[in-house]
């Protein structure tokens, strides 16, 4: 089972023309919440360990990820309302963010006791490693698992502004890097941390239009291009690369320390390249859309 911890979110997405304010279209998200929805329509086992909110928005996201077949067993929940994120898509599709997070209950999860059984796989990432206290627990989440012996995806999927002090958050990250097994990226996270990092057995670097790539430590590099598609906006996207590329290795056996040292050039085209697949998908729809696995070769 691959486990995705973190936040659940509302993003509020703006469409239509209603000047001078647009209407704005609740839509489930969070970067951990889309990873794990996109791993269950891949037909991935997976589940989702997180701090809910009861409220009526809470209640949705449960249900979407119900529906993705993922399992909820981790989620905890709570009477704090759900976090807020207000999207503004530019011309070319590119989602930025603003956050209503203060007091929401996805901010005071605690660290679970255990992971669901037969958990062999744990992704986080995104608002969750930055907003405290919940960020210490999902810190305290990686540490543990991954000296368990688990197979560990980080995406940090920076938002600058909810980041009140760089420098720490810069430092912090680097401190997990020894227990990070692979590291996605984006170009523009990859700029703001200061460079592509080494620790983590492979680091996938995702450059919008420009495709996405591996560097390993082993020093071997592999690219892909992007998939052609008429670009709805890109929220989820990358959230659909960490699914895809989780759901892929998987499917080879990999996903497990030191597995990744193993896969050759032509086995990581194969699984960027469902990725890269993947993710035009979901660039299609408004929204986080992933794809379902009828809708993708098969990897």
């Amino acid at each position: 089972m691959i486990v995705v911890a973190g936040e659940a979110l509302i993003d509020l997405v703006p469409y239509g023309d209603h000047a001078p304010l647009p209407a704005l279209l609740p839509r489930a998200g969070g970067g951990p919440y889309n990873t794990a929805v996109a791993l269950g329509r891949l037909g991935a086992d997976a589940a989702f360990c997180s701090r809910v909110s009861t409220d009526g928005f809470g209640e949705a996201l449960l249900d979407g990820l119900r529906a993705a077949g993922v399992d909820v067993s981790a989620v905890r929940r709570g009477p704090e309302p759900t976090t807020l994120a207000v999207a503004a898509v530019g011309a070319d599709g590119a989602a930025g963010y603003g956050f209503y997070a203060e007091g929401t209950a996805d901010r005071l999860f605690e660290l679970p006791a255990e992971l669901p059984a037969g958990a062999h796989a744990l992704a986080l990432g995104t608002c969750s490693l930055v907003l405290e206290p919940g960020a210490s627990a999902y810190e305290a989440l990686l540490l543990r698992e991954s000296g368990r012996g688990l197979f560990t995806l980080l995406d940090p999927n920076v938002r600058a502004g909810l980041i009140p002090d760089a420098e720490a958050y810069r430092a912090r990250f680097a401190r997990w890097l020894p227990h990070v097994t692979l590291l996605k990226l984006s170009e523009d996270d990859a700029d703001w941390l200061g460079g592509v990092p080494q620790g983590p057995e492979a680091v996938v670097v995702t450059r919008a239009g420009a495709g996405l790539g591996v560097r390993t430590a082993s020093g071997l590099e592999v690219s892909v291009p992007a998939v052609p598609v008429a670009v709805a906006d890109t929220i989820g996207a990358g959230d659909t690369v960490n699914a895809a590329l989780l759901h892929a290795l998987d499917r080879r056996g990999s996903l497990a320390p030191g597995a990744l040292r193993g896969l050759g050039p032509d086995a990581w085209h194969d699984v960027l390249a469902f990725a890269a697949r993947a993710a035009a998908v979901t660039c299609s729809r408004t929204g986080a859309e992933p794809p379902y696995a009828s809708e993708l070769p098969a990897v």
